[in-house]
């Protein structure tokens, strides 16, 4: 069995916002660190950037991000460590299997879906054009 890694800090680019998503700042940053702990690049005991670095790094209000930091707490994802910050939670460590990982993709599929509905676009090139995006070219 695999020694667990040691907590590290992660930085607020660990976070990225559309600030002209019709998606309030806030969900997006609860839906970025679900999609980072079901994916595994964050574990448990990981230290969260403070409120403070990424509302500067993200030039959003602070309150924003309290607010996401609020709510993954309540869910149970991040715990408040007295005079530390926030860390990952013991429950968020691990990956979730591939079909509760497809699911936190659903919302962004189902808009892309759309979209492509509106601009009468067909499936085989929009999935030509996400395959060409994963594979990063």
């Amino acid at each position: 069995m695999n020694a667990p890694a040691s907590p590290r800090q992660l930085g607020a680019e660990i976070f990225q916002v559309t600030t002209g998503s019709s998606e309030p700042i806030y969900r997006q940053l609860i839906e970025q660190l679900r999609r980072l702990q079901a994916g595994g690049q964050i574990a448990e005991g990981d230290a969260m950037p403070s409120v403070r670095d990424v509302a500067s790094e993200l030039g959003v209000n602070p309150m924003t991000v309290s607010k996401a930091y609020s709510m993954l707490e309540a869910e149970g994802l991040l715990v408040r460590r007295r005079g530390l910050g926030m860390a990952v939670a013991a429950q968020a460590s691990g990956n979730s299997d591939i079909e509760s990982r497809l699911e936190l993709l659903r919302p962004s599929l189902e808009r892309i879906a759309l979209e492509a509905s509106q601009l009468e676009l067909d499936a085989k090139s929009v999935i030509t054009l996400l395959t060409s995006i994963l594979k990063g070219k």
